[in-house]
């Protein structure tokens, strides 16, 4: 039981944030400075080209200014933009046709690393201004202009590694020992046949001729946190999907699916298909792109999120479950369709499905398509698929179930 006084004061704690609001308004006056400061130089240096007094090395000089303004202004944007929705509040920007792709898993840290990137940038235009002008530059101010250099680019460097390679050799690390908290005393090679069993994953991958998803970049400590908070039975990711197992899917779907852009939009994906064609890791790996992307996920069956609802219901705190899960810009439900449900629990369904319309994300994984949801949710069917569909990308699985192909190959063996 939390204590009031101690959640009143973390919540009024938290709303301080808003201190950093005109703070970014002020970096949007910024912006404005340098939009005069750049047509003002532009107009200067039409002058001097139109009155014949230009040289080479004057417009070279003018020319880099100019590319200076925009470095800095393309610098203020991002941090604007990225540092007020990753500190202060969301920018509703969803569905927006011109929202920027790094937005949907922009966080402090991507910030530090474009940060350091953009200041190396900016300071490459700095020094070739000074040698391009070398004959009225002092030799001091050229050293020192060298060595600070030098000094952006080393900083940029070690941070960058810091936030590349240290974070993929955690991902390895954890990928290779059986998560924290669940109790699991499996060998690692029984885990994985475990893990094969249950989601579909072939003895030998055959290598994908066309890859459905490029690959993400490793995840920081905040997003491993977030993939461990997810409860996700096991860790599976998209560039592990064999491709080449299933008939036929939407490859395209799933590359976009796998930006974790629908996360931000409010739409849902539902995965369908015949029981072990791997829909279960695809949901997993969306799940995972969505936890790196900086989104928080939750993952259960549906017989899970079953019980999980019913007890809410039992303990008069529907609405509350509800709520709280709105902290989770995605949910999971595997395994639509294995079990049917009764009409109470098919009604607990809708007032999630309906819950999350338009306000939240979905992944849903089912063995049969829309029209034979009414066999596992009776008559809620027609308005839950309603809701669902509206704003959904549904790919569809073909294929033998990787389990069959198992147990045909051991019976052989």
């Amino acid at each position: 039981m939390r204590n009031p006084t101690t959640t009143t004061l973390g919540y009024a704690l938290f709303a301080t944030r808003w201190l950093q609001a005109p703070l970014y308004f002020g970096l949007v006056a910024a912006q404005g400075v340098y939009v005069y400061k750049f047509f003002k130089e532009l107009w200067t240096l039409i002058l001097m080209c139109v009155s014949g007094h230009a040289t080479e090395t004057y417009v070279m000089l003018a020319v880099l200014k100019l590319v200076d303004v925009v470095m800095i202004a393309n610098l203020l944007i991002m941090v604007i933009v990225g540092g007020y929705e990753t500190f202060v509040s969301r920018i509703g920007l969803q569905g927006h046709r011109d929202q920027p792709e790094w937005l949907s898993h922009v966080n402090s840290n991507v910030l530090k690393v474009k940060l350091a990137t953009a200041i190396v940038g900016i300071s490459s235009v700095h020094l070739l201004q000074m040698f391009v002008d070398v004959h009225h530059t002092s030799r001091h101010a050229l050293l020192w202009g060298t060595v600070i250099h030098m000094a952006f680019i080393a900083s940029a460097a070690i941070l960058a590694y810091m936030s590349g390679p240290m974070a993929a050799h955690g991902d390895r690390g954890h990928a290779e020992r059986p998560q924290a908290g669940h109790g699991s005393t499996t060998p690692p090679q029984a885990e994985q046949d475990h893990g094969d069993q249950r989601h579909g994953k072939p003895e030998q991958q055959a290598p994908a001729v066309t890859p459905a998803v490029p690959r993400q970049a490793a995840p920081d400590a905040d997003a491993e946190a977030r993939i461990r908070a997810a409860r996700f039975p096991a860790r599976k990711l998209l560039e592990d999907f064999d491709q080449q197992h299933p008939r036929g899917f939407d490859r395209e779907t799933v590359a976009r699916l796998g930006k974790a852009d629908f996360v931000a939009a409010r739409r849902n994906a539902v995965l369908v298909g015949p029981p072990g064609t791997g829909k279960t890791h695809l949901a997993i790996g969306l799940g995972v792109r969505a936890c790196q992307a900086g989104h928080r996920v939750l993952f259960a069956t549906a017989a899970e999120w079953a019980a999980r609802l019913s007890d809410a219901r039992a303990a008069g705190r529907l609405d509350a479950e509800l709520a709280a899960l709105d902290e989770y810009p995605l949910l999971i439900v595997d395994e639509v369709g294995y079990t049917p449900f009764d009409a109470a629990t098919a009604g607990l369904f809708f007032r999630l499905v309906a819950h999350r319309y338009e306000r939240a994300s979905l992944i849903v994984t089912s063995d049969r398509p829309f029209g034979r949801w009414d066999e596992v949710f009776g008559t809620s069917s027609p308005a839950m698929v309603d809701r669902l569909a509206h704003h959904a990308d549904v790919v569809r699985l073909d294929g033998d179930s990787y389990r069959t192909r198992r147990a045909t190959s051991a019976w052989a063996d």
